[in-house]
């Protein structure tokens, strides 16, 4: 397999390209006036809880609080007859860990999730959620099959103390098990930090 990484440098932008075997594999664009900030992970502080919107704004070090609602809080798949208020589930001074999943904008801060996800090539890690599963694109079922297997088998021999679950990426399809492997123990040391 022979691989090729091509950037383009330009005053507004820099593009990033992965080529195996003469095929793009991935591309990254990234514009260099503005960059947003959705996906990047912060440690903020509650400072403000709206009890009426069930809703919080937290410091997450930008010119403006950030938003995050109630149901951004609660672990996912909560019944909604257990669900609790936003005065329950935080407190203002409280640190808590967030991931940006909408850009600030005019006069509003920047929306965020407790529920992080990390994206790898392969996979996507979720530290808070038990569920594993593949991409609805990948269609062969036996492929599927396949992915899904080593993803319970991997799991289970990992012998770091690290919960979370694993989407299968649609990059995946076909990859070798050593490769998929490695992405994962990559994406478990996001989890041990």
């Amino acid at each position: 397999m022979s691989g090729e990484v091509l950037i383009n440098l330009t005053p507004m932008e820099t593009r990033v390209a992965l080529v195996e075997n003469g095929v793009l594999q991935e591309a990254l664009i990234e514009r260099s006036r503005r960059r947003g900030i959705v996906g990047n992970i912060y440690k903020g502080k509650v400072v403000r809880v709206l009890p009426g919107m069930q809703a919080a704004f937290v410091d997450i070090g930008l010119e403006r609080a950030a938003f995050i609602h109630a149901h951004e809080v609660m672990p996912p798949g909560t019944p909604p007859d257990e669900q609790q208020t936003i005065g329950q589930l935080l407190h203002e001074g409280q640190a808590l860990v967030v991931q940006a999943t909408k850009d600030p904008i005019g006069s509003k801060g920047a929306r965020l999730t407790t529920h992080l996800s990390i994206p790898s090539r392969y996979l996507v890690y979720m530290p808070d959620s038990p569920h594993h599963g593949v991409s609805q694109r990948i269609e062969d079922e036996r492929e599927r099959e396949r992915l899904k297997a080593l993803l319970d088998s991997s799991v289970a021999e990992q012998t770091l103390e690290v919960t979370g679950g694993f989407i299968v990426r649609t990059a995946a399809e076909g990859v070798g098990d050593e490769e998929l492997k490695g992405d994962m123990h990559f994406c478990y040391g996001y989890g041990a930090k």
